[in-house]
């Protein structure tokens, strides 16, 4: 919240305990995101590109996740990022 700027390849990952249905709000977000969210097998169940900064509309998984990555906006088209994509971290879980 109330970030003006993320690094080129940084992001945040909100990991939780078990798969469940996600969504999220900009309310004090200052800058679009791509939130990535990502199912219990690590692959990327879907993208929310662009989102729109300090909008209360939610933005939702569309099914259980285990993480939702967030990168500045555009970035997962930049990076050649696309649904069903695996991502992985050290104790996430594909790791």
């Amino acid at each position: 919240m109330y970030r003006t700027s993320l690094p080129k390849h940084g992001g945040m990952i909100f990991p939780m305990a078990s798969p469940r249905w996600a969504s999220f709000w900009m309310k004090n977000t200052l800058i679009p995101l791509d939130m990535i969210f990502i199912r219990a097998d690590g692959h990327i169940a879907r993208i929310a590109a662009n989102t729109v900064p300090e909008s209360l509309n939610t933005v939702e998984s569309g099914e259980p996740v285990i993480a939702v990555l967030e990168i500045i906006g555009g970035g997962a088209e930049k990076d050649g990022i696309k649904a069903g994509d695996l991502v992985t971290w050290p104790g996430g879980p594909a790791s």
